[in-house]
């Protein structure tokens, strides 16, 4: 039996590729054992305790989002778990190692490789993670989904398979309507506090306007928010006069049913979000997080509107009027939403999965690298086993110390 290692974790980004790659390495070797490794901290303990996947969880702390103390005090605490980290691809007789980032990405690679695991990494971002560009050198194998992440790697490493998506992501056929215009609003796991206060209000500025009285536009709104946002977002509607147009949810469970139903998709830019959207098929408004680490949303959002399948908006740019305007144009233009649809379409990597499942497995029957000298832990090590099973025993609730970063 071959046990592929899958870590990472954090936000729906991370999790749900992670995922998709678990579920296709089963598809294609059903014997092979997938067992994902995260933290607390993530929502991979609630979403793949779900599944009943296996999950291992380290204790460490993220790299960005607290300045320098934060990434000294992240660098000292995975440090400290790389043993650990050891001891369980040991225990698991892993054969590979796939990482996507996240918290546990770093020590679980580098763990595999100081014992001539095979390493890969998962990059579905314009822009390679922190975690990802230090692991880069190290790598047998790196997993791109934007040519513009392939400039910081190994040639030889490179696959540009796309971002894995689970089997529910597929071509929907999309039917411009006139006169009517359903929108979906997506923030992301957590939800974006900042769409949760424009946009019901650029709605409703749309639906007043001259040009949609004229038109007579119909609107209808499907509203993400995250969890424990909904009451004020729903009140929000309600002040407005939307409250009869637009459902307001905390989460949506299937993704993938609610965007073949959206005329229009307004959106973060995390990669997934994106992949899921060309997937699907769908004309979309993004406003990228303007805190993603360097910029990646803002750099994933313009290469979807440089394929002129979407229209990015930075979110310092993104008021009531402009946004107001852009749902108002794109109501008036079905033909245009359609040749934006089927933009998007083509941009869609449908097999992703199952081309980094094969890969992997066949990383997985390789023969092992030389081992690398690593110190076995000792008194430190073992302290630090404490925290990790209270961590595994009272989990951090969904999205918890996720930093500044949201989910998607």
């Amino acid at each position: 039996m071959v046990t592929v290692l899958i870590a990472g974790g954090g936000t729906g980004g991370h999790v749900f590729p992670m995922i998709a790659v678990g579920d296709a390495v089963r598809a294609a070797a059903p014997d092979a054992r997938v067992v994902y490794v995260g933290t607390a901290r993530g929502i991979e303990v609630r979403v793949m305790g779900e599944r009943g996947d296996s999950l291992e969880l380290l204790n460490v702390l993220p790299l960005r989002g607290g300045g320098l103390s934060g990434f000294v005090r992240g660098a000292a605490r995975a440090g400290r778990v790389l043993p650990e980290a050891r001891r369980l691809v040991e225990r698991l007789d892993a054969r590979v190692v796939l990482s996507l980032g996240g918290y546990a990405g770093g020590p679980v690679s580098l763990a595999a490789r100081s014992l001539g695991v095979p390493v890969a990494i998962l990059e579905p971002n314009s822009v390679l993670g922190l975690s990802n560009r230090l692991l880069s050198p190290l790598v047998d194998r790196a997993y791109v989904a934007f040519p513009e992440a392939t400039r910081a790697l190994r040639p030889s490493s490179v696959r540009l398979f796309g971002v894995p998506l689970r089997r529910a992501f597929a071509r929907a056929p999309y039917a411009p309507r006139e006169g009517k215009l359903s929108l979906l609003v997506l923030g992301g796991s957590q939800g974006a506090l900042a769409l949760n206060d424009i946009l019901p209000r650029a709605i409703a500025q749309t639906a007043q306007t001259a040009q949609g009285r004229e038109r007579g536009v119909d609107l209808d709104v499907v509203h993400q928010t995250g969890r424990d946002r909904e009451a004020a977002v729903r009140s929000l509607y309600a002040e407005l006069g939307l409250a009869e147009r637009a459902r307001v949810v905390p989460f949506i469970d299937d993704v993938a049913e609610a965007l073949a139903a959206a005329d229009v998709v307004i959106a973060r830019a995390g990669a997934s979000t994106l992949a899921e959207l060309c997937a699907v098929g769908r004309p979309s408004i993004l406003i990228p997080y303007p805190f993603a680490a360097d910029d990646h949303q803002l750099k994933n959002a313009q290469s979807l509107e440089r394929a002129s399948a979407a229209v990015a908006i930075a979110q310092a740019d993104a008021t009531e009027a402009r946004l107001a305007g852009e749902i108002a144009r794109l109501a008036a233009a079905p033909a245009l939403r359609a040749r934006m649809a089927d933009a998007a379409a083509a941009l869609a990597t449908p097999d992703a999965a199952a081309r980094v499942a094969a890969d992997l497995l066949e990383l997985a029957r390789a023969p092992r690298h030389r081992a690398l000298r690593f110190p076995t832990g000792g008194r430190a090590a073992r302290a630090d086993e404490a925290p990790r099973r209270a961590a595994m025993r009272g989990a951090a609730p969904s999205g918890a110390a996720l930093g500044q970063e949201e989910a998607g």
